[in-house]
């Protein structure tokens, strides 16, 4: 009976397609280390004040071995909206994954706001926080551009950390459903013309 490798085929290239694909990432290590940085590569935009580039040996590294990373709350005494534009397509569960930890200074703790697309989550980073890999997930109803932004909450120069950002799609669950049903159809079809 071929009709189950055929479906075995078939559920196996169903599987492996369903998984998640990376489409973004940045561990910020190929930027300059500064304070007060307004500038990136990789898109990331700063407005409306400053985030530091820290990290990598002597250079302000309060986490050593995770190379730079980015202190939300620059040295300007005003907390800048790091954000990252990127072109979304309809119907595409994406998810927003990052490393965040606490200031690691004795500054109490930060509250980071986190917004994908229209989505938001919160964050209240206690200051010796180590990193911990958080996500967020958004599914665009109309294809564009959309933002991934990460905001501290104050203003005392002294931010929480943000490292490993990472935006990875997978196609809508309907896309499978499909995929299997038309592969099913090839299995019957086959079957019939055997018998």
């Amino acid at each position: 009976m071929r009709l189950r490798p055929l479906l075995l085929a078939g559920l196996l290239a169903a599987s492996s397609a369903a998984q998640a694909v990376t489409i973004f990432s940045d561990n910020f290590d190929t930027d300059g280390l500064g304070t007060n940085t307004t500038s990136f590569g990789g898109g990331w935009v700063v407005s409306g004040g400053t985030v530091d580039t820290i990290g990598n040996y002597n250079f302000y590294d309060f986490l050593p071995g995770n190379g730079r990373y980015i202190d939300l709350d620059g040295s300007s005494a005003q907390a800048g909206l790091f954000s990252l534009s990127i072109g979304l397509s309809a119907g595409t569960s994406y998810t927003a994954s990052y490393s965040i930890a606490g200031n690691q200074r004795n500054y109490g703790s930060d509250m980071v706001d986190v917004n994908f697309g229209s989505n938001m989550l919160s964050h209240n980073m206690g200051a010796a926080d180590p990193f911990s890999t958080m996500s967020i997930m958004f599914t665009p109803s109309v294809s564009g551009v959309y933002t991934l932004s990460f905001q501290n909450q104050g203003g005392d120069n002294v931010g929480a950390l943000l490292d490993n950002v990472s935006i990875t799609a997978v196609p809508e669950p309907g896309t499978y459903a499909m995929l299997l049903a038309g592969l099913a159809a090839v299995g019957v079809a086959a079957r019939r013309r055997r018998q």
